[in-house]
Order: C-alpha cells, then sequence, then structure tokens
C-alpha cells in the first residue's frame, strides 16, 4: 500500500508511514499544496495511492465519480495532532488491508470507523 498526505495531515505522519514499511509522499513535498481536490483524487489513482486527508470534500467527489479507487482514510479527529493520528492510522492499517486495496472510504472518529465500500450504490 503506498499513501499520499493531503495537506491536513502532518509530514510527522508520512515518516511515520515510512518508518512503518509503507512508501508515502506528502502534496507538500511535491509542491503541490495548490492542486484541486479532483487532480488529488486522479493522481492517487494513477500512482495507486490511498490518500490520507481530514477534508470531508473528497468523498463527495469520489461519491459523484463513481469509481473504486482511489480509497481513502478520513480523519474525523477532535484531536488531529499527529501522535493520535498515527495511533488510528495503525489501527485502520491493522484491520481494514482488504477493504483498502478493494476500494473504500474509511471515516475515523475517536470512537468508530466508519466503512464504505467504492463505489457508492445509492
Amino acid at each position: 500500500m503506498k499513501f499520499l498526505g493531503d495537506m491536513g495531515i502532518s509530514g510527522s505522519t508520512i515518516q511515520w508511514l515510512s518508518t512503518q514499511g509503507f512508501p508515502a509522499r506528502h502534496l507538500r513535498n511535491l509542491g503541490l499544496q495548490k492542486l484541486p481536490d479532483s487532480d488529488i483524487l486522479r493522481l492517487a489513482r494513477e500512482e495507486n495511492e490511498i490518500i490520507l486527508t481530514c477534508d470531508l470534500d473528497f468523498g463527495t467527489l469520489l461519491a459523484h465519480s463513481k469509481d473504486s479507487l482511489p480509497s481513502i482514510i478520513l480523519f474525523r479527529l477532535e484531536n488531529e495532532r499527529p501522535e493520535n493520528i498515527n495511533k488510528h492510522l495503525a489501527i485502520v492499517l491493522n484491520n481494514f488491508k482488504i477493504e483498502l486495496l478493494k476500494g473504500c472510504i474509511i471515516s475515523v472518529t475517536e470512537k468508530k470507523y466508519r466503512i464504505r465500500e467504492l463505489p457508492f450504490n445509492p
């Protein structure tokens, strides 16, 4: 699994993923911090990356696209410090690898992990 960090994700989380053996990169390090969300989705799909974000817009865009990839991990945490995001990310990676590879959006809160398979079927 490879990851792409959106602007709301700390570089520390990208570094943490790398220490865990996952290829990970951040929009800021790529010079793409102003890239529109639709282009970020396209980039992640082309590079087979999972998007890490705190931005709800990605779920809406992906739902309208009817695509099955890229997967998105959407953090909706009260505490968005890197240590807390990393803790929840570790749980997601340990428990939902198959879902992430098939295509899904995982919404992460302090108490719950909600998974929606892609593509959405209204």
